[in-house]
């Protein structure tokens, strides 16, 4: 690993994201399309409103099969609790805040806009950079 390795060095820049108002069975459909576990919200400014998992879609595809409950828009099964990290940010402090929070992954911000986003995933390979320089 580089000296200083900070999120940008490993985040994800090419991300899902969707609307609020976008129907909660179309962003089911990128999700498994682009084989990822979540998205960031974005409203019409481009600005984090809010984080849509595969275990919000969960719960939302069993009550559908079970209950025969339709559908919705995203801003009604999103988590609007979002937490986002710096880009700048080192690479170990993040592991930190990983190893201190539930979530599995964060929106990346640089000057308050959406940069990115860093896995668990991320930090661990970049965390096994350090151990090991040329993997």
């Amino acid at each position: 690993m580089k000296a200083n390795a900070t999120t940008q060095d490993y985040m994800t820049r090419d991300l899902v994201t969707f609307t609020p108002d976008m129907g909660i069975h179309d962003a089911i459909k990128a999700l498994l399309g682009a084989e990822v576990s979540g998205g960031p919200v974005l409203d019409d400014a481009g600005e984090i409103v809010g984080m849509l998992s595969i275990k919000d879609c969960l719960a939302i595809a069993f009550e559908a099969s079970y209950h025969q409950e339709p559908g919705g828009k995203v801003a009604e099964f999103m988590s609007s609790d979002v937490e986002t990290i710096e880009a700048r940010t080192d690479i170990v402090e993040v592991a930190d805040i990983f190893l201190k929070s539930r979530y599995r992954r964060f929106p990346v911000v640089e000057g308050g806009r959406l940069v990115g986003q860093i896995s668990r995933y991320d930090v661990l390979k970049a965390l096994g950079n350090l151990w090991s320089p040329n993997a």
